[in-house]
C-alpha cells in the first residue's frame, strides 16, 4: 500500500512541475482570449460587473461573445494576487489539472476496482500531452474535466452513500458553467448514466433523491436560462455547423451537377428532380459534414500524428497523444472487454468515450479540435491504462516481465522526453504568432510614449487589439463601463473607436508604409503591423519614407517584425 501513495503522489508532483514551470514562457505569451479571462477577473474584482457592465453576470459579455462564468470567476483570486499575467490567468487551470489527476485515480479505482490500473491512469494523464497542455492555459476545459471527473466518481460512490449525489449534482450541473461543448455533453452522458443506473437510483432513500434534483436544478436552471434567453448560445451559434454559409451553393453546386448529367446544358437554376432533392438537400450535406468531424475524432492523424490543425491548440507534427499510446489502447480495448469487470461499466467508459466528440463534431472545423475534443480524454487513458496494466503484469516468465517493463518505460520515456524537447525549445517559436507574442510589448510601449503627443493610433489591420490595450495599459474597468467607446470618423482613417486619445481602426488592410507618411497627422503616434506595412523595416530600415520617423520595430520571439512604431516626420 505505501508504493502505491508514493506512485500517486510522485504522478501528482511530476504534473504539477510539468504543468507549473515556464508558465510565463510557454505558451510564449498569453493570447486575446486569455487576456479577456484575465481582465473580466480585472473587472468583477474592482467593480463587480464585467467590463460591458453587467453585475455579477451568468454569461460574461466580451468585445465578441458571451463567454461561460466559471473559469473566469476561478481567475479572480489569482489577478488579485499576481494581476493579469500568465501566472494570474493560467495558475488555476495548473492546479485544477493537477487535481485532476487524483480524481482521475479515484474515478479508475471506483469503476474499475483495479488499483493497479488506477495508478497508471494517473501517471498517464501527469504525463499526457494533451492534458499538460491544456493545464497550462488559460482555457476553461481543465475546470470542465475537474468537475466531470469529481461528478462520475461522487455518482458511484453516491450509489451507496447517498451523501454524496449532492456533490454529484453540483458538480455536474456547473459543467455548462465551464465550457459551451459540455452543455450539449451533460444531457447525453446523464442519459447514459440513467440508463445504467436506473435500477440502483430507484432503490437509493427518497429524501436523498429529491434532495439530489433539486441541488441540480438549482445550478442548472440559471445558466440554461441565460443560454438560451440571454445571448449564452450565440458563441456556438457561430461556430455550428448550421451557421455555414456555404450549405446553400454547394447543395446548389452538386444539383447542377447532376443536372448536367441529364442536360450538358442545363444552367443555373433549373429545377432539381425529386432523385437530386433527396441525395443532396440540407439533411444530407450536414449528416455528411457530422459524420466527417465525428470519425475524424477518433482517428490515428488526430490523435497520434498530426494533432490540431491549429498551433495554438497543440504541437503541430504530434498528435495530441504519445504515438505508442496507440499500441496500449487497441491492447487495452481487448483486455477491457474480456476483463470481469461489470458490463454496466464497460457499457459506461465505451459509451463516454462514443458520447465525447459529438457536440464537437456539430461544430464548424470540430473534427481535429483538441478544446473541444477534450471529452475524449479520461475514458481514452483509462483504455490505455487497462492495456499496460495487462502487459507489465501479464507475463508468466519473470524474463518477460523484465523486457515488457523496461521495454514499455524506455519508450515512453523516448517518447515523453522528445515532447518536452519539442514544447520547451520548439513549440514557443513555432506557435509565436498563434499566441499573440510580441502584442505585450508593442501595446506597453506605445501607451509609455502617449504623453508626448496629441493622439495614439492603433492600427487592427491584423488583429482586434483593444482587449490587448484595456489588459496591458491596465485601464480602470469603471471607467470603460461609464464610457464605453463609439465610433467616431477620424481622417483619413475612416471610422475608429477612440479611447482617451488613443484610436483604434478598423479591421482591414491597412494604410500602407508610403501612404502612411502623407496621411498621419504630426504629433500623433502610429502603431502599424507588418500585415499592412508590408516591408521588413528591421533589417532593411532605409526603406521608411522620409516623411516618417520610425521609433522602434517590435519583433516576435523568433526576430520576426510584427508591429512598428511610427509618428510623423512633419513639423507643426
Amino acid at each position: 500500500m505505501k508504493y502505491k501513495k508514493i506512485i500517486l503522489a510522485a504522478a501528482m508532483i511530476i504534473g504539477f512541475f510539468l504543468r507549473f514551470i515556464y508558465l510565463d514562457k510557454v505558451p510564449v505569451s498569453l493570447f486575446g482570449d486569455e487576456l479577456d479571462v484575465g481582465y473580466q477577473a480585472y473587472s468583477i474584482l474592482t467593480t463587480g460587473k464585467d467590463y460591458m457592465g453587467n453585475f455579477m453576470p451568468i454569461h460574461f459579455e466580451s468585445l465578441a461573445e458571451y463567454r461561460t462564468p466559471l473559469y473566469l470567476y476561478t481567475t479572480v483570486p489569482t489577478v488579485a494576487l499576481f494581476g493579469i499575467t500568465p501566472l494570474g490567468v493560467r495558475l488555476p487551470s495548473v492546479i485544477l489539472g493537477v487535481l485532476s489527476i487524483y480524481l482521475l485515480y479515484l474515478l479508475v479505482k471506483e469503476l474499475s476496482g483495479d488499483e493497479r490500473v488506477a495508478l497508471l491512469s494517473a501517471v498517464a494523464i501527469s504525463l499526457s500531452p494533451w492534458h499538460i497542455h491544456y493545464s497550462r492555459t488559460g482555457f476553461e476545459v481543465s475546470e470542465m474535466i475537474l468537475l466531470l471527473l469529481l461528478g462520475i466518481w461522487s455518482f458511484l460512490k453516491g450509489l451507496r452513500k447517498p451523501n454524496y449525489l449532492i456533490l454529484a449534482s453540483v458538480s455536474l450541473g456547473l459543467l455548462p458553467w465551464v465550457y459551451s461543448t459540455a452543455k450539449l455533453f451533460l444531457p447525453l452522458i446523464l442519459i447514459l448514466i440513467l440508463a445504467l443506473w436506473w435500477r440502483e437510483l430507484q432503490k437509493l432513500p427518497r429524501k436523498a433523491l429529491v434532495a439530489c434534483i433539486m441541488a441540480f436544478m438549482l445550478v442548472i436552471i440559471p445558466i440554461t436560462w441565460s443560454t438560451l434567453f440571454a445571448g449564452g448560445a450565440e458563441r456556438f451559434g457561430s461556430i455550428s455547423i448550421l451557421a455555414d454559409k456555404t450549405i446553400e451553393p454547394s447543395i446548389g453546386f452538386e444539383r447542377l451537377a447532376d443536372a448536367k448529367r441529364r442536360d450538358p446544358n442545363a444552367a443555373n437554376g433549373v429545377a432539381a428532380t425529386l432523385p437530386e432533392k433527396l441525395l443532396h438537400n440540407k439533411v444530407t450535406y450536414l449528416g455528411n459534414v457530422f459524420l466527417n468531424n465525428y470519425l475524424t475524432s477518433f482517428s490515428s492523424q488526430f490523435l497520434f500524428t498530426k494533432g490540431d490543425h491549429n498551433p495554438r491548440h497543440s504541437i503541430q507534427g504530434m498528435g495530441v497523444m504519445y504515438k505508442i499510446d496507440f499500441v496500449f489502447l487497441l491492447l487495452g480495448l481487448i483486455v477491457f472487454f474480456i476483463s470481469a469487470i461489470p458490463t454496466k461499466i464497460k457499457l459506461f467508459i465505451i459509451g463516454w468515450l462514443l458520447l465525447a466528440p459529438i457536440p464537437a463534431a456539430l461544430t464548424d472545423q470540430g473534427g481535429d479540435h483538441a478544446t473541444r475534443l477534450i471529452l475524449m480524454l479520461p475514458p481514452l487513458l483509462i483504455l490505455v491504462s487497462f492495456g499496460l496494466s495487462k502487459l507489465l503484469s501479464g507475463q508468466k516468465s519473470r524474463s518477460l516481465m523484465y523486457l515488457a517493463r523496461v521495454g514499455t518505460i524506455g519508450t515512453y520515456l523516448i517518447s515523453f522526453i522528445f515532447f518536452v524537447h519539442q514544447y520547451l525549445a520548439h513549440y514557443p517559436i513555432e506557435s509565436e504568432r498563434w499566441w499573440h507574442a510580441g502584442i505585450k510589448e508593442a501595446i506597453i510601449e506605445t501607451e509609455s510614449l502617449a504623453d508626448a503627443y496629441d493622439r495614439v493610433i492603433i492600427s487592427q489591420a491584423d488583429e482586434p487589439l483593444f482587449k490587448f490595450f484595456l489588459s496591458y495599459a491596465k485601464f480602470p474597468p469603471q471607467e470603460l463601463q461609464e464610457r464605453f467607446p463609439q465610433k467616431e470618423d477620424l481622417a483619413p482613417f475612416g471610422k475608429v473607436r477612440k479611447l482617451d486619445k488613443f484610436y483604434f481602426t478598423s479591421e482591414g488592410d491597412g494604410i500602407g508604409l508610403y501612404e502612411l507618411g502623407t496621411k498621419l497627422p504630426v504629433r500623433t503616434l502610429y502603431l502599424a503591423t507588418q500585415k499592412e506595412i508590408v516591408q521588413d523595416l528591421k533589417n532593411e530600415p532605409s526603406r521608411v519614407p522620409a516623411d516618417l520617423k520610425l521609433i522602434k520595430v517590435f519583433t516576435q520571439p523568433s526576430g520576426m517584425p510584427i508591429f512598428y512604431l511610427f509618428s510623423s516626420s512633419k513639423t507643426d
